[in-house]
């Protein structure tokens, strides 16, 4: 038969109407697509609208201040009623201030020296030390460019009467800014670095996904079902073939950062290595427990893309973190990707040792055993 046999000709909207349905049954049966289809719009929608702030704001900042008379009381009420410095830490000593840094629990360290107030009074101009966490060029920027301002602003008020004549320009007090690891703001120091993890998320989540799903779609699911291995041989068995392509992609990450971008490492690379390791294994369980949700390839690379979105724009890759707010922080903090890159950034940059990153490192190691044990109740279900 002919080709214009079997097709009539012209167009019939019967046949249109009868496809359209069919469409929308296999839409219906596909429910995990269908979600995701609504979902990610709705989740670019809030976080882009809502999450995403490039100016942060109540920034931790610590204090070491050697007297508190009126007018040091007066800055630092100052800079805490402003938006930008949340002043929250009274440290005893500098070597504290910089495991702060360090570990990133401030953004900011004050220095208030002996004598400030006496060289104010004398109009002398004294120096207040701000030791800032420049890793992030872009968080503590506008922090930064305030400062003087606030100081000198926070100061006026107690320069009335018998000391009206220390209302001077520029200033009575002279700000001296220390941004540290980063100095010279070099947004390649902080954005190379952090595409190690991100490169680690987005490829192992879906390869190890779409590596099991695949053992259904080719029919070999059974072959693995029948063999005598429990469920968490069977996973570690999937994912460690894996652990080398994570180790290829961290070297040559690495090697582009030393010999390219000229990235500065000046931590432990033992530390840094354990922390990619345990980084790996998390992402890989990750994708191991998507693969028991999806039912195809498809579905597979779906729940990666779902999990990969607001891992990229929560973490503090893209965005400054501190500038979110405290319900995207709350999420951010769940996500391995939000710790991994503290601790990166901690040791390649700042040279952070175990004891300023343990508790990040603790939160990835929480993920992991979460994530598979949530694999394995679902894996003994495919058992059933």
């Amino acid at each position: 038969m002919s080709d214009r046999g079997r097709y009539s000709t012209g167009i019939n909207f019967a046949r249109i109407n009868a496809v359209f349905i069919k469409e929308l049954i296999q839409m219906r049966r596909d429910r995990l697509t269908f979600a995701v289809m609504l979902a990610i719009p709705i989740l670019e929608l809030v976080l882009f609208g809502y999450a995403i702030n490039t100016d942060p704001k109540h920034l931790p900042t610590a204090v070491h201040a050697e007297e508190y008379t009126p007018q040091v009381r007066s800055v630092l009420a100052g800079l805490e009623h402003s938006d930008y410095f949340d002043v929250s830490m009274n440290i005893p000593d500098a070597r504290t201030g910089d495991h702060l840094l360090a570990s990133g629990r401030a953004v900011f360290v004050i220095e208030i020296p002996a004598g400030f107030t006496e060289r104010l009074l004398r109009g002398k101009r004294p120096q207040l030390l701000v030791a800032a966490d420049a890793t992030d060029p872009v968080a503590a920027s506008n922090a930064l460019s305030r400062i003087n301002t606030i100081v000198n602003r926070s100061l006026r008020k107690d320069f009335t009467g018998a000391l009206a004549y220390l209302q001077v320009d520029p200033g009575p007090v002279e700000v001296v800014i220390h941004p540290r690891y980063n100095p010279e703001g070099i947004t390649q120091y902080n954005i190379v670095p952090g595409l190690l993890g991100v490169i680690l998320t987005m490829t192992l989540v879906m390869i190890t996904g779409v590596a099991m799903t695949r053992e259904t779609e080719r029919g070999t699911m059974e072959n693995l079902l029948a063999m005598p291995g429990s469920p968490f041989e069977v996973m570690i068995g999937k994912i460690m073939p894996f652990l080398g392509v994570g180790a290829v992609q961290t070297l040559i990450v690495l090697l582009v950062a030393h010999w390219l971008f000229a990235v500065p490492f000046v931590g432990s690379i033992s530390l840094l290595l354990m922390s990619v390791v345990l980084f790996i294994i998390a992402n890989l369980a990750l994708g191991f427990t998507f693969s028991t949700i999806a039912k195809s390839q498809i579905q597979a690379m779906q729940l990666t893309v779902f999990f990969f979105l607001p891992s990229m724009l929560l973490s503090g890759f893209m965005f400054p973190f501190r500038g979110m707010p405290a319900w995207a922080q709350a999420i951010g903090e769940v996500l391995p990707l939000t710790h991994f890159l503290r601790v990166v950034r901690g040791i390649m940059l700042k040279g952070a040792g175990f004891k300023d990153l343990k508790m990040d490192l603790a939160a990835i190691v929480v993920f992991m055993l979460v994530v598979v044990f949530i694999a394995m109740l679902r894996y003994k279900r495919t058992l059933d």
